[in-house]
């Protein structure tokens, strides 16, 4: 996959978590977080924040803004970086209780450490990386990118097999979502600014195309273009799912628009705080809000048609999936 979006928060599980357990054998919650000091990732932007794999990280260093790097060349993100090459590894809270820097407004306007907010630019600009997490707090030590000067042609290559990765992750893409994808890359090479224009033209020649029903749809060029016929299964996707993360794709697909609304304020909900896409067969027809009260699994339903699927095989594969996301979170079946 070469990127799994994260999020934060648990209901039941974290997205990145609730993405893997349909793509990993055996995969368990936490799992990642778990293991990822031996996996060879990193935490990164790339068209979101999450996880990345070193390779998809060389493409993408070293970064540059110039936002980022006045904060990332001062006297204090220097100050920082020796404190952090001679312990290894830091919790923000050292950094702050050192430095002392204060209180910065943070991109959101409100008020920050001004060290973390210090120890973000460190680590968007990749002198620094994620080597764990502490109770879900990033803990930093110091990271160093190979010195590469880019060609113009060496540039371009590095850019197209990002959009590639992309492309790989949510194809087929609709014409208007592969612009949108391409454009959101600015956050894994904000220093390539004027390369995107040039790339969406070269990816439009580069990719396997079709016109259906009016719309221009992009998709690898290897891909055989076969449809077997859909799994008798039932899943519970994350909000984040690459099956379900363009959000233009899913209305073109299923003939109705999904949202994400744990921002939302509650009264203004029409799926629920943490709603997971409920797919069956090759159709997603509903949505689940999953919950854990003293070890019980508990997912209140919703359902597009406003009633489930008839007949016994939507009933035993619902139950299947149920089972699956018990054993996924580790509780007792």
């Amino acid at each position: 996959m070469g990127f799994v979006q994260a999020d934060p928060i648990r209901a039941p599980a974290r997205a990145q978590d609730l993405t893997l357990r349909h793509r990993v054998r055996g995969y368990r919650a936490g799992d990642l977080e778990r293991r990822y000091a031996s996996l060879g990732i990193h935490e990164d932007a790339f068209i979101n924040y999450g996880f990345v794999t070193s390779e998809l990280q060389r493409l993408m260093h070293p970064r540059g803004s110039a936002a980022v790097s006045r904060w990332a060349s001062g006297r204090r993100a220097r100050g920082l970086m020796d404190f952090v090459r001679e312990r290894e590894s830091v919790h923000p809270r050292e950094v702050d209780e050192y430095f002392s820097h204060g209180n910065v407004t943070n991109y959101w306007g409100g008020s920050s450490k001004a060290t973390t907010h210090l120890l973000d630019a460190l680590h968007y600009q990749g002198l620094l990386r994620v080597v764990r997490r502490e109770n879900g707090i990033r803990i930093y030590g110091a990271h160093e990118h190979p010195a590469v000067v880019h060609t113009a042609a060496t540039r371009r290559q590095h850019f197209d097999a990002l959009v590639d990765v992309v492309v790989n992750l949510y194809a087929p893409l609709p014409s208007a979502s592969l612009s949108y994808v391409i454009s959101r890359l600015r956050y894994a090479t904000p220093q390539w600014a004027g390369e995107r224009t040039r790339a969406q033209r070269r990816t439009r020649e580069r990719l396997g195309h079709a016109h259906v029903e009016g719309i221009d749809w992009f998709f690898p060029p290897e891909d055989p273009r076969s449809f077997p016929d859909p799994p008798q299964t039932v899943r519970f996707l994350a909000p984040f799912d690459p099956v379900v993360w363009d959000r233009r794709r899913f209305e073109l697909l299923w003939g109705w628009a999904y949202r994400f609304e744990a921002y939302t304020p509650a009264p203004k909900r029409k799926f629920g705080y943490y709603a997971l896409p409920l797919l069956w067969r090759d159709q997603v027809i509903g949505w689940g809000n999953a919950s854990v009260k003293n070890g019980s699994l508990t997912v209140d339903l919703g359902y597009v048609a406003s009633r489930p699927p008839s007949g016994p095989v939507y009933r035993r594969e619902l139950g299947a999936e149920l089972d699956r996301l018990r054993d996924f979170l580790r509780l007792d079946l």
